[in-house]
């Protein structure tokens, strides 16, 4: 298929459509959902080798995964988490693919190999997913995966033998553990039929009690909801399993919640919040009562608390109240409520005691993210992670009672971070609402309209993106700035930056808003000599990737590239496989006439109509079942169909790769540098200057 100067790939067109609400919609790529096929596979070959063909010969790429290694190896750590005399930490010396779980005795002790996930697989796609430690320290149950599936296995490690129980439960995913002394509890799914695991629905969760030494096809069925296949399950349980807490959901937003008690012998879950309007997090205990963090009537979230011998008539006490700033997540640790803060969209980490009383306000290494903090309830001595665009994760420690912190592990990187700036400015959306956003670049960097840019967003799904060096696209940055150029962050509605009111303004029939505040994000760039169009990428991963492809199949003219990731694209099919169902809170469910309207409206694969395109590299990978690369194959078929002007249209598939999580440090290093790489050669730039170093 001749297109411009570029022969694509030929993309069979059949004559397939669909019928909504008397509306027949072509679907000429509905071929391309079944991603098993050898029809489907000979396609992503083609289009792999045509894409590969391209950026191979591009020949700064190997500079800029040169420079994307260097990155990378540095030393890093995750939080502590501490058992007994034992602390269990994650590490990673700088380019294994995977992190490794190691134990010290005591801060200070050495370092033991616990689980190598690097051994998982020949290729380093095995990856650890979740990990739980049962109360005594004894066992360690983790979720296992392979190439990125969601789909994960729980297994279990005798920490006092180093061995490996024999017992694994399968086809989990989505699901928490929750520890007693004998056993946990966990939600599993049927086993799917052979050969559909990477598209089947996801329905018919049910939750389980596991006991050790016993063979899971005899663990006990807990709870199901055979009326509602559609639901999925949170199971949490006190220290002394005298109650368990039952979050049920729908969807992305808002959650049930349900409470059974061994002390009233009571053999079912009893009700306490019935419908799905709002949040409900539990946690943990503190005597008799027990304690959440919600959204209910509070859009900027409180923390309630619950008296368990009051469960047949329910009342919630507020400990503390809303305030301005919205709690991005809290825990129990120190007996006291460790709680972070997001405030103009970076963090602030405060410590209450369990009444609500305000004890110490902790001071932050700087204008940044607490990304997760590790304690117990007993220990006054918690770990807390923090990031900046220009700082690596570091971890810190801090003394709860005293608000005190000191440095722990700080990564020493091969970027000198006093080189650059990081400024937040606030533009006017379409219908005049403030965003902010955040620009990164060298000090005293020339303004001149020319700069390169890469521009980031995500929106969506009350999830905020907050200042952060160490992930796959963020990492990005430093290339951006090394050379001259400018990395933006915009914190667009949809996400939870603002509270649950930020995150309603960019769902379902006000999604439109979340494009027009990214457009409106681009257009401030260039109106404030920052870049111009053919020198702006617009780059976007899941919910973002949605985001990219509808502003520029919307204003295709405000772009030089385009880089929409794992993206839900086809928004008129999006319920159909694995998870999408739940994201209809955010999205709307095309079963509604009003929403199929709007959903038509944005929908990147049926809004590909004839224009000029910006050059386009499009992301997805074949092992994706969270958003499954049919969305990409079909809208990159589209717009190589579409395109009337002579830039490029690509699509790289990843292979024995998922939606991102466990993904290998080589595979994230090859993405990032082909990514850069097209989106330097297609802004006419060479990178060649080297960076200033340490």
């Amino acid at each position: 298929m001749k297109k411009g100067k570029f022969s694509y790939p030929i993309t069979e067109k059949l004559d397939t459509n669909d019928v909504f609400f008397g509306d027949s919609i072509p679907d000429p790529y509905k071929w391309l959902e079944d991603d098993r096929s050898p029809e489907t596979e000979t396609w992503v070959e083609r289009q792999n080798t045509f894409t590969y063909g391209y950026i191979d010969q591009i020949k700064q790429r190997g500079t800029i995964a040169d420079r994307l290694k260097e990155l990378w190896a540095y030393e890093r750590y995750g939080n502590p988490i501490k058992k007994g005399e034992y602390y269990y930490f994650l590490k990673n010396d700088g380019l294994q693919n995977q992190d490794i779980l190691y134990s010290q005795n005591g801060e200070d002790g050495d370092l033991e190999e616990i689980l190598n996930p690097n051994q998982f697989s020949d290729d380093g796609t095995g990856s650890l997913g979740a990990m739980n430690f049962s109360p005594d320290g004894k066992y360690l149950a983790y979720q296992k995966s392979v190439a990125g599936s969601d789909w994960h296995d729980i297994i279990i490690l005798n920490l006092e033998t180093g061995k490996q129980l024999a017992e694994k439960i399968s086809w989990v995913k989505f699901s928490e553990v929750s520890w007693v002394n004998d056993g946990f509890y966990y939600a599993r799914f049927p086993e799917p039929k052979k050969g559909s695991e990477g598209t089947v629905k996801a329905a018919n969760q049910s939750v389980y009690f596991h006991k050790i030494g016993t063979n899971p096809k005899n663990d006990e069925l807990v709870f199901l909801d055979r009326a509602h296949p559609d639901r999925g399950f949170i199971i949490h349980t006190t220290a002394d399993d005298q109650f368990q807490i039952l979050q049920t959901w729908e969807s992305t937003s808002g959650n049930s919640l349900s409470i059974r008690t061994q002390k009233e012998k009571q053999k079912g879950f009893l009700p306490i919040i019935h419908d799905f309007d709002f949040d409900f997090v539990y946690l943990g205990a503190e005597e008799d009562q027990l304690m959440f963090l919600t959204n209910a009537e509070a859009p900027n979230k409180k923390i309630i608390r619950l008296k368990a011998d009051k469960l047949k008539q329910p009342k919630f006490e507020t400990v503390l109240e809303e305030g301005k700033s919205v709690i991005d997540f809290a825990h129990i640790y120190g007996n006291s409520l460790v709680v972070n803060y997001i405030e103009d969209a970076s963090s602030k980490l405060r410590i209450f005691d369990l009444n609500g009383k305000l004890q110490q306000e902790v001071k932050l290494p700087g204008i940044g993210t607490v990304k997760a903090v590790s304690g117990s309830k007993e220990n006054d001595t918690a770990f807390f992670s923090f990031t900046s665009f220009t700082q690596p994760v570091s971890i810190y420690k801090l003394n709860i009672k005293t608000g005190k912190v000191k440095p722990y592990k700080i990564p020493k990187v091969a970027f000198d971070a006093t080189q650059y700036v990081t400024k937040q400015v606030w533009y006017k959306s379409k219908d005049g609402t403030r965003v902010p956003m955040f620009i990164s670049h060298k000090k005293g960097l020339n303004m001149d309209g020319q700069r390169p840019t890469m521009l980031y967003g995500y929106g969506g799904f009350d999830i905020s993106i907050l200042p952060s060096f160490n992930t796959s696209r963020l990492l990005m940055a430093p290339i951006m700035m090394e050379n001259d150029g400018i990395f933006v962050v915009a914190n667009i509605r949809g996400g939870g930056e603002f509270g649950s009111a930020w995150h309603k303004a960019g769902t379902k029939e006000k999604k439109q808003n979340v494009f027009d505040d990214f457009i409106a994000a681009a257009e401030y760039l260039i109106d404030n000599d920052y870049t111009a169009s053919d020198k702006l990428a617009a780059y976007g991963r899941s919910n973002g990737g949605l985001l990219i492809g509808a502003c520029v199949t919307q204003r295709p003219d405000l772009f030089g590239v385009a880089l929409p990731a794992v993206g839900v694209l086809d928004m008129l099919h999006y319920e159909e496989f694995t998870i999408g169902w739940a994201w209809a809170t955010d999205y709307g469910s095309v079963k509604e006439k009003k929403a199929y309207e709007y959903l038509k409206a944005y929908s990147p694969v049926h809004n590909a109509t004839p224009q000029d395109y910006p050059p386009t590299l499009i992301t997805t990978a074949d092992h994706d079942d969270r958003v499954v690369p049919a969305h990409s194959f079909k809208f990159a078929a589209a717009m190589q169909d579409a395109q009337t002007g002579e830039a490029p249209i690509m699509i790289r598939v990843g292979k024995s790769a998922g939606h991102g999580d466990g993904k290998s440090t080589s595979e994230k290093i090859s993405e990032a540098a082909d990514i850069l790489s097209f989106t330097f050669y297609n802004f006419g730039l060479n990178v060649d200057n080297q960076p200033n170093k340490k």
